[in-house]
């Protein structure tokens, strides 16, 4: 855990942040989770532990941790914004019934990348491959 903490320091200051209690716990509340929560279940969560932070806290803490490259932010669209404690590439799937938004254990297409390149002569640094459809439980409830 320490040389985690350490590395997540690093990270911090690189941006020229410090590792403050919020942010180590809004960290630990985002890794903890297999969701992909809205700022609004992180700031009820983290108050369990810090009752008196605020909600604007968190909004700030959740663009810092996203700029030190410790989060990522799943935009879909201007009212819509989930977060993902686990920043290695890997893709998503949303269920369009219930908006659950889940990880895919799928290796990285990078082959897709290549194909990309070739065909648009751009540089490809990466890329976002969204899926969507009805998860288990909205497509049981849909065959009562």
């Amino acid at each position: 855990m320490i040389e985690q903490e350490e590395e997540i320091r690093k990270k911090l200051a690189e941006k020229g942040y410090r590792l403050t209690k919020q942010r180590q716990v809004v960290l630990e509340v985002l890794r903890g989770t297999q969701s992909h929560p809205n700022a609004d279940w992180i700031y009820q969560e983290v108050r369990k532990r810090m009752p008196n932070v605020s909600l604007g806290t968190i909004y700030r803490t959740l663009n810092v941790l996203k700029d030190a490259g410790l989060i990522q932010e799943l935009n879909y669209g201007s009212s819509s914004r989930r977060y993902d404690g686990k920043v290695t590439s890997h893709y998503h799937i949303t269920c369009i019934k219930c908006g659950r938004v889940m990880d895919i254990d799928l290796p990285p297409f990078v082959e897709l990348e290549h194909r990309a390149e070739a065909v648009t002569g751009f540089k490809v640094t990466g890329h976002r491959l969204e899926f969507y459809g009805i998860c288990p439980e909205c497509y049981s409830s849909l065959k009562r």
